[in-house]
């Protein structure tokens, strides 16, 4: 189980040099919550690279793949038609289904990967049982650290005071 500690500020500049000290003292900063959007935050949480891109085009050319065969086969073998001279498989005719389907596909690939890296829908989360969390809607700033793993709880919670944190508490 992941134990996180979340130390509590009331000024966006306090949390942001905090957080810069603590990953300095090699802490991981896991989230930064607050009333507004804090520049500057962006540099200690999230900001890497994600596959969603990749698993968007992986799943358009899937699902264009898909429907181009289905309609190939339907027009060769299921149920042949010769109708004005054409070949049986006309590719360029069948492009604009594939084209559509590949693009709803991608869209809807994108859609689930989205879901499934950020966990959501989540209805609980146990940051909102966090004694104060309801205030980082109004006017508080909450730092989710996670300790490094050579240190015990305590021992990390104390270097964190010396640091100049005051209001620490565990999470899980």
């Amino acid at each position: 189980m992941t134990r996180l500690l979340v130390v509590d500020f009331g000024e966006p500049g306090a949390v942001l040099e905090f957080a810069r000290r603590a990953r300095k003292a090699h802490y991981e900063v896991i989230d930064i919550y607050s009333p507004f959007p804090v520049e500057g935050a962006g540099e200690f949480v999230g900001g890497g690279p994600t596959a969603l891109r990749v698993h968007m085009f992986i799943g358009g050319v899937a699902v264009a793949a898909l429907a181009y065969g289905v309609e190939a086969w339907s027009a060769t073998s299921n149920y042949p038609i010769i109708s004005g001279g054409r070949p049986l498989d006309s590719w360029p005719a069948f492009m604009p289904f594939p084209f559509t389907v590949g693009i709803f596909g991608a869209a809807l690939t994108g859609f689930i990967s989205l879901l499934i890296q950020t966990g959501l829908p989540r209805l609980h989360h146990p940051i909102f049982a966090h004694e104060g969390f309801e205030r980082t809607t109004q006017d508080r700033f909450l730092l989710a650290l996670k300790p490094p793993a050579a240190m015990t709880q305590a021992e990390a919670k104390k270097r964190l005071e010396d640091m100049g944190a005051s209001n620490i508490r565990d999470m899980e």
